[in-house]
């Protein structure tokens, strides 16, 4: 069975929100307050982590940070902070979805279903990604360029290990959102994405003027290339 755990503080949207996740057949544990969430973080194993940002005695993206130094489960943020950078904040610090508030409760199970299918399946790929003297060491969550270790955002390593998945073949702007980011089209779009490229190139590109790499197919999305 698979293990939630909560951490909100609206008491009447963690009643609603348990009710339906214990329908699906999941087990959920709730925090009302980041001092609670760590108590009950240290003692537990979870498959999926849903953080409101905004908490009595802290943030929800502090707690993340938090997390994300020791372990690589799924998050989720579930926030009234629909600002487009509080989005772009929460994946780059490592969050894997943000819905913003209202929501359906639907679209929220569904959203629950597909991180938790996409850490099955990558907890049973390969362990490691190799082209082009790249190197993704996948149970670290470490990527190397010639060696030398690379400082990555937690957006700039999916989007790179999606590439590297998928060598030679074109993704679409639609594809590749898609497949990392389930959040509203209307605050992850195609502009953003341009950003996480070019900010990507910088880190793996030898000249990032002159991608060879991640190179730009006009028209219809971007591929890696499998030789330089």
């Amino acid at each position: 069975m698979k293990r939630l755990f909560l951490l909100e503080d609206d008491l009447g949207l963690i009643n609603g929100l348990c009710f339906a996740v214990k329908k699906q057949g999941y087990e959920v544990e709730v925090a009302r307050t980041t001092l609670e969430a760590d108590k009950i973080w240290m003692n537990g194993n979870y498959d999926l982590v849903i953080l409101d940002v905004s908490l009595p005695d802290g943030s929800g993206f502090d707690f993340c940070k938090k997390i994300r130094q020791t372990s690589k489960v799924p998050i989720m943020f579930l926030t009234a902070a629909d600002e487009e950078t509080d989005i772009i904040m929460g994946l780059d610090i490592g969050g894997d979805d943000y819905i913003t508030k209202p929501f359906k409760l639907a679209v929220f199970l569904s959203r629950i279903n597909a991180l938790l299918r996409r850490s099955e399946n990558f907890n049973t790929a390969v362990t490691e990604l190799n082209s082009n003297n790249i190197n993704i060491r996948l149970l670290k969550g470490e990527v190397y360029k010639q060696g030398k270790l690379l400082e990555l955002t937690a957006s700039e390593y999916k989007l790179l290990c999606l590439f590297m998945e998928n060598p030679g073949r074109i993704l679409s702007p639609e594809q590749i959102l898609g497949k990392l980011w389930d959040c509203n089209e209307s605050y992850i779009d195609n502009s953003s994405l341009t950003v996480y490229i070019r900010r990507l190139r910088t880190k793996i590109e030898d000249n990032p003027g002159d991608p060879k790499r991640i190179v730009t197919v006009r028209s219809m999305g971007y591929k890696w290339n499998t030789a330089e």
